[in-house]
């Protein structure tokens, strides 16, 4: 029998993977700023069933959990902007979502804040 990180059963989920497996690829998908406007555009930070879930998927920021995410900073990140009604209304904005995207290509190349500037020439 599979198991997960903390030693549970794997319960399979559609095409065979596990619940882990589906959460792990949604929390991951999180860390892209297009894929939360998408979510917003949709009203899915409307429903508080969603927001809920979102709130139970903080079980990534465990170190047992932590491990298993390709891009944890900007998946962490993204994980806790999410809690943040105010974010979830400003991610509508495609000038938020440009700002989020400039702001991970910079930390990608180990920029700073002033980098920023001269290189997006704000």
């Amino acid at each position: 029998m599979d198991v997960d990180a903390s030693g549970n059963p794997l319960n399979p989920g559609p095409k065979g993977h596990s619940r882990f497996e589906l959460e792990l690829e949604f929390v991951q998908c999180l860390s892209n700023p297009w894929y939360l406007n998408h979510l917003a555009t949709q009203k899915l930070f409307d429903d508080s069933a969603f927001v809920a879930y979102l709130d139970y998927l903080q079980y990534f920021t465990r170190p047992e959990y932590l491990k298993f995410l390709r891009y944890p900073a900007p998946t962490l990140r993204a994980l806790e902007l999410v809690q943040q009604e105010a974010f979830r209304r400003d991610i509508l904005s495609p000038a938020m979502v440009m700002r989020m995207v400039s702001e991970g290509l910079l930390a990608s190349v180990g920029a700073t804040p002033e980098d920023d500037v001269a290189v997006l020439g704000k």
